[in-house]
């Protein structure tokens, strides 16, 4: 199974992993990574899409070759899939989702999901476990929730309102995800806002494995068609800071879980935060 480890800078440790390496964003890269600048491509939009850049060179340049029904995927450099067993082993917490301790390079190897397993059989998609997105401490509640909680008060004590909507306009923008949805087609544009008005946890990261080529055609079809859309919203000029910027990675991010559980057979599986340029 080809994994791609999506990195924006040059790390010899992903190859000693055996993924294969994604290179995006204006690092040098060596001649033996993909690099998302290569055939047709966004990587000048790299900077406010991130990771969702290498998502359209799969498109364009990898799924028009793939005429097999072999699985493949994506990672980051810091996010990985593992194996089912270590599932019980991971902590998610406020503010450190997937974490698991590991010593050493050799130790996030051995537990890697790097091949598929019978469990996948009959499903499209490999997404990852979801994380709990309630907002534990009440005093970040109101340092970036105040103008949701102006609204509903009753976010503060009812924990079933804190929702993907709640999280992305306390992150993101407020009210950015509402503007974002109203330029999708009429068929997702009122699942998307229920999914994310109603859902309290998020398969996020924007990382998948998948068999499904004519699938993830369509998928990207209606991503990059969305994007295109939000970018008459929002532009790119005026995106600046860490929450704003990457938007249109955020938008993905939250996008992929909704589309993927909409209109395939999806499945989760557990993942872990990993830095592997700490060992």
């Amino acid at each position: 199974m080809n994994i791609y480890c999506i990195t924006h800078k040059p790390l010899k440790e992903i190859e000693k992993l055996g993924l294969t390496p994604a290179g995006v964003g204006t690092a040098n890269f060596p001649s033996n990574y993909i690099i998302e600048n290569t055939g047709e491509n966004i990587s000048h939009k790299n900077q406010y899409y991130s990771e969702t850049s290498f998502h359209y060179w799969i498109w364009k340049n990898l799924l028009p070759k793939k005429k097999d029904k072999d699985w493949f995927g994506t990672c980051q450099y810091r996010r990985y899939f593992v194996k089912k067993e270590n599932e019980k082993l991971i902590q998610n917490l406020d503010g450190k989702q997937g974490y698991l301790k590991l010593n050493s390079l050799e130790e996030l190897k051995n537990i890697l999901q790097t091949e598929p397993v019978k469990e996948w059989n009959n499903y499209d998609v490999i997404l990852c476990n979801p994380y709990n997105l309630e907002v534990i401490k009440k005093m970040k509640l109101f340092k970036r929730g105040y103008k949701s909680i102006i609204k509903d008060p009753s976010i503060i004590f009812n924990k079933k309102k804190h929702t993907i909507k709640l999280h992305f306009d306390m992150f993101h923008g407020h009210g950015n995800l509402e503007k974002a949805s109203k330029a999708l087609p009429d068929k997702d544009r009122n699942d998307f806002m229920n999914f994310v008005s109603s859902r309290t946890w998020l398969s996020g990261h924007c990382i998948f494995f998948s068999n499904n080529t004519d699938l993830l055609n369509n998928f990207y079809e209606d991503l990059f068609s969305w994007l295109s859309e939000c970018e008459k919203i929002f532009g790119f000029k005026d995106l600046v800071g860490y929450d704003t910027q990457r938007i249109y990675s955020f938008l993905t991010e939250r996008y992929m879980p909704f589309w993927f559980n909409k209109y395939a057979k999806t499945l989760t599986w557990p993942w872990i935060f990993c830095d592997i340029t700490k060992f």
